[in-house]
C-alpha cells in the first residue's frame, strides 16, 4: 500500500510517500481502507520530536490519528462493524507506528463509530480530534446555559467547534481570533475579540464581571492573562499548558479516544448544530503540504488529506 512515512524526526522534508505492507489487525480492531484523513497541530509536533518521552516511535511512522473510511475487514471480536460500513476514528494508539496517511489503517474498534450519510468523508476526517478535544474541555469545564465563556483561538479547529458547543449549550462566548476571522466568529454565535496587547481590555469590555470559563487551545498568555478575566469561582481548561490546572485550579485535558462521543458529535454535525469548516484539502501524495499549512498556526478550521475513493 501507498503510505505517507518519516524515519526520523525533523521538518515536513522528512515526509515521503512509500510503499509498505497493509497493516495486521488484532482481534479488536479492523482494517479500514482510508478515504480522507485529518492533519492537527500535534502532527507536526510529533513529526518533529516534541513528544519523545510521551509516546514511543516506532520507525518508519505513519503519521495521523483522524480517519474516515470504509471498513475491508472486521477483527474476529467487532460486531459493532461489518465489511463496507463507513466509519470513522479517533485512531490514536500507545505508540506511533501505523497512522492513517496512508492506503490502509487498523483501526482499532474502541476508537470508531459509524459515519452518517449526511456527512462526507472529508467532513468525517476533519471530525475526531479537534470534535473530540471541544467536547471533553467543555464538558470538563462544566459549561451551562447562562455562563460566560472565554474560547481562545476560537476560529482553530477546535476552537471553532467549542464555541459552537458552548453555544449549544446555552453560555454567552466571547473568541480570540485574528481580526480577519471575526466575521467568522459572529457567524457562530460569538463576541469576537482580538489577541495581542489589547485583549485583556477587550476581553474585560466584553465580560465586565468576569468569565465563568475559560477555554485555552493556544497557551501562552491565555495562561498569563487568566487570573485577570476569570469570574470569582471560575475554571480554566488548556490542553497546552499543565499551568492551569498546577497554578489555577482549573483542568489541563489530553484527549481520549471514545467512539460514544465521536458518535454524538458526528449526529450534532448530521443535524446542523455544529458546522466544520475545512480550510483545505491535499492529495495523500502532497502530505508535507498539508504538514507546512497546519504548521502556519493560522488555518481557519481544518486541514484534511484525500486518499481513496470510497467507490471505487
Amino acid at each position: 500500500m501507498k503510505a505517507i512515512t518519516y524515519s526520523e524526526f525533523g521538518s515536513a522534508d522528512v515526509l515521503t510517500l512509500t510503499d509498505l505492507p497493509e497493516p495486521h489487525i488484532g482481534p479488536d480492531t479492523m482494517l479500514v481502507k482510508v478515504v480522507a484523513a485529518g492533519v492537527n497541530p500535534v502532527d507536526h509536533k510529533i513529526r518533529e520530536g516534541y513528544l519523545q518521552g510521551l509516546i514511543d516511535a516506532t520507525f518508519p511512522v505513519v503519521p495521523g490519528w483522524d480517519v474516515a473510511g470504509v471498513v475491508v475487514k472486521p477483527g474476529l471480536d467487532t460486531p459493532e462493524f461489518a465489511e463496507g460500513d463507513e466509519i470513522l476514528a479517533y485512531a490514536r494508539k500507545d505508540s506511533l507506528d501505523g497512522g492513517s496517511l496512508a492506503e490502509y489503517i487498523a483501526v482499532p474498534v474502541r476508537t470508531a463509530t459509524r459515519k452518517p450519510a449526511a456527512l462526507s468523508f472529508e467532513q468525517a476526517a476533519a471530525l475526531p480530534l479537534a470534535g473530540l478535544t471541544a467536547l471533553q474541555t467543555v464538558r470538563r469545564s462544566g459549561v451551562r446555559e447562562g455562563q460566560t465563556v472565554l474560547v481562545h483561538a476560537a476560529a482553530g479547529g477546535v476552537g471553532s467547534i467549542a464555541v459552537q458547543l458552548a453555544v449549544h449549550a446555552g453560555a454567552r462566548v466571547v473568541g480570540t481570533a485574528s481580526p480577519r476571522n471575526h466575521d467568522f466568529l459572529r457567524s457562530l454565535g460569538a463576541t469576537p475579540i482580538s489577541y495581542g496587547e489589547t485583549l485583556v481590555a477587550e476581553a474585560k469590555d466584553a465580560a465586565p464581571d468576569g468569565f465563568d470559563v475559560i477555554l485555552d487551545y493556544v497557551g501562552g498568555d491565555a495562561i498569563e492573562t487568566a487570573p485577570a478575566l476569570l469570574a470569582r469561582g471560575g475554571t480554566i481548561t488548556s490542553i497546552t499548558d499543565a499551568r492551569a490546572r498546577t497554578e489555577l485550579g482549573g483542568h489541563y485535558v489530553w484527549v481520549r479516544p471514545s467512539s460514544e462521543q465521536l458518535g454524538e458529535l458526528a449526529q450534532l454535525v448530521a443535524d446542523g448544530v455544529v458546522r466544520l469548516e475545512i480550510a483545505e484539502t491535499f492529495p495523500l501524495e502532497r502530505a508535507a503540504d498539508a504538514h507546512r499549512a497546519v504548521e502556519t498556526g493560522h488555518v481557519r478550521g481544518k486541514v484534511v488529506v484525500t486518499v481513496a475513493d470510497p467507490t471505487a
